[in-house]
């Protein structure tokens, strides 16, 4: 018999207490998942907000600058959680997953069902082979260093070519009423929104149309420059809320 003790029995725990503890996390890790998957939407939708649903805003500029910066956020904070505390380095393949399921039963249930628009025109960017190449770095080097400076911008770097597969097509150029402009474009003219002129624009004019995409390779360098820090400001900000502490006390 080993003489190491269990957690329960190193915290003094009464036969009560270990019963009540093993019941209450199958409460607790539903909740949890249930926090990290609704406040990680929530945030995301409140910062990519539209450059990431609608298909027209998935443009060769911002989309590809600001989705990745706003999506490695809870990549670093859960990072810090599972790895420090449990030496699980899947902290942000497991923040990708949650983000992309919340992400397809609001648009499924709540746009596609309830308002009736095509699925083609809300589809979800996903971030798997780039979590994944962060995973992988902390493992590998295990130094938030190096897998700030390497892994956010392999994550940043990786988010447009991941997502061309199927976005591709939705990029070939139409005419339309002598207007020049994407497939996307012309689903987002068909679905109007909203009246503002904010979503009834045509999101790649002038100099995205000018050089081409010349531009992409620049705004996925910057994106992945601002990442570093993204990543490494997340990952104090999961070590902030992580801490535990522990009070004595009888049950």
């Amino acid at each position: 018999m080993s003489n190491e003790l269990s957690p329960a029995a190193y915290a003094g725990l009464s036969p009560y207490a270990k019963k009540v503890a093993r019941n209450l996390e199958w409460v607790i890790v539903p909740a949890v998942l249930l926090v990290i998957l609704g406040s990680f939407h929530l945030h995301f939708m409140l910062t990519a907000g539209d450059w990431d649903f609608w298909i027209d805003w998935k443009d060769r500029e911002w989309w590809v600058t600001l989705t990745p910066m706003l999506a490695i956020t809870y990549c670093g904070a859960l990072h810090y959680i599972l790895w420090k505390h449990f030496r699980l380095p899947y902290g942000a393949t497991f923040a990708v997953t949650t983000l992309l399921l919340g992400e397809w039963i609001v648009r499924y249930v709540g746009f596609y069902m309830w308002s009736n628009f095509p699925m083609n025109m809300m589809i979800p960017a996903h971030f798997w082979p780039g979590a994944i190449a962060l995973d992988c770095i902390l493992l590998l080097t295990r130094s938030i260093l190096l897998t700030s400076f390497i892994g956010g911008s392999v994550f940043a770097l990786m988010f447009f070519p991941q997502n061309w597969a199927w976005l591709g097509a939705f990029h070939v150029p139409v005419e339309m009423h002598g207007q020049t402009m994407t497939i996307a474009d012309l689903i987002g003219f068909e679905y109007i929104r909203t009246g503002t002129p904010e979503y009834i624009r045509i999101i790649e004019r002038g100099t995205l149309r000018t050089f081409g995409q010349h531009s992409t390779p620049v705004s996925a360098f910057f994106s992945a420059f601002v990442c570093v820090f993204i990543y490494a400001g997340w990952w104090y900000i999961g070590k902030f809320f992580s801490n535990v502490n522990y009070f004595k006390g009888r049950i």
